[in-house]
């Protein structure tokens, strides 16, 4: 056994790694979340359906060409808890993990192979300095890596700061977000299909938000992309 490997299993053994998800122990060979979470973790399986019930969300909103969600996500359940962690407590590995892991499933179907570039919803500056990193921003990394698509993490901007948008009403939400987003810069994205990406699902209403900005670009398509949406 080598000196590096017999140092990297004296220091698992005296501080072992645990999985973000279910804090069991993490082997060696597993980065951030067990093979066994990510097999039991509810998967939503949009991903493969030109539409599904992530894209009904938008009907009559905005204009798309497909969306979908990684996971469900119920409350105090481990897809929350990874999302919390990724947001709250400077996990940011967590989001690239997951973009890896759901990109590698993306660039399966033609209705993503189509995809140009990836642009995720961006926080206002205030935001993510005390935050250190946008979450999205870390879901898109991991999706572009696995993709092999651009990311364009300044592509859109957040000129407006917003108070937490959890405890308002889904009209309150899209006036809130509709002001909220500019294109900051249109050359990388005029004439391209834009995988949008975020976190989580609830409403729409920053997702369509940014979409629209984006739509209002010549040649521009939009497709979307997250961790997570609410289930059942």
């Amino acid at each position: 056994m080598s000196s590096v490997r017999w140092l990297h299993d004296l220091a698992h053994l005296f501080y072992p790694r645990l999985c973000l998800a279910c804090k069991g122990t993490l082997p060696l060979v597993e980065e951030q979340i067990c093979l066994k979470c990510q097999y039991q973790m509810p998967k939503t399986g949009q991903y493969a359906l030109l539409e599904n019930a992530f894209t009904e969300i938008f009907w009559g909103r905005v204009r798309m060409e497909t969306g979908a969600a990684m996971y469900y996500f119920s409350k105090s359940g481990r897809v929350q808890k990874l999302i919390h962690q990724l947001k709250y407590s400077n996990q940011p590995e967590i989001g690239r993990q997951l973009g890896v892991l759901y990109g590698q499933l993306l660039a399966t179907q033609p209705h993503y192979t189509a995809v140009d570039a990836i642009v995720p919803v961006p926080l206002h500056p205030r935001k993510q300095h005390l935050r250190g990193y946008n979450q999205a921003a870390m879901f898109g990394k991991g999706l572009s890596e696995s993709m092999q698509r651009p990311l364009f993490s300044h592509a859109l901007y957040r000129p407006i700061f917003t108070d937490t948008q959890t405890r308002k009403s889904r009209q309150e939400r899209l006036e809130n977000a509709m002001r909220s987003f500019d294109v900051q810069q249109p050359d990388l994205l005029r004439g391209k299909h834009i995988l949008l990406v975020d976190d989580v699902l609830t409403t729409g209403a920053t997702l369509e938000a940014c979409a629209s900005c984006v739509l209002e670009l010549p040649g521009t398509r939009v497709s979307m992309a997250t961790i997570a949406m609410a289930g059942d």
